[in-house]
């Protein structure tokens, strides 16, 4: 089986450095880092006592592990606002979590290299468990300082309507 379906000339995967992420509809400034979208199903041994010296393996729970966003610092308040409505020490004894609207569901898109939609996915129910605003600073580092948001989620899928892009060559 071809790997590509649409185009059967492609040999190579998909790279990793074009994408964007979106909530709220809107594209998110500046992410440069989306960690992996995982998932895990427990698994469990059952045997019954007629049965062989061997045991059945069923699955169990399935666990979406987080998923880390990072980008360079700069005045777009987008991450720093979402993480204050997970927790927010200025919102007062009992109003810390806006709870009406704290979890949004995310939109990764992949792109291939002619900046083309190749699978997108949608991820659901995520909140930011953790905010991170500034990196260490060290005055004798040339480095970006790059914010964070670690999300939990209710799982994720793809979004099949998103389907293989016919890719065209240039002609020059």
């Amino acid at each position: 089986m071809a790997q590509f379906s649409v185009n059967p000339q492609r040999l190579d995967p998909y790279k990793n450095f074009k994408f964007r992420v979106k909530w709220d509809g809107e594209y998110v400034a500046g992410v440069s880092f989306v960690g992996p979208l995982r998932r895990h199903t427990d698994v469990f041994s059952y045997r019954s006592g007629g049965d062989v010296s061997i045991s059945r393996k069923l699955p169990g729970l399935t666990k979406f592990d987080p998923i880390t966003l990072e980008r360079g610092v700069t005045h777009d308040p987008a991450f720093e606002e979402w993480a204050e409505k997970v927790w927010s020490i200025s919102a007062g004894f009992g109003a810390e979590t806006s709870l009406p609207d704290f979890r949004k569901n995310i939109t990764i898109e992949l792109y291939n290299e002619a900046g083309q939609p190749a699978k997108v996915y949608q991820v659901y129910r995520c909140w930011p468990s953790s905010y991170q605003a500034l990196p260490d600073l060290d005055a004798n580092s040339n480095g970006v300082a790059f914010e964070s948001l670690v999300l939990q989620n209710e799982g994720w899928e793809r979004d099949q309507s998103v389907e293989e892009p016919t890719e065209v060559s240039r002609s020059d």
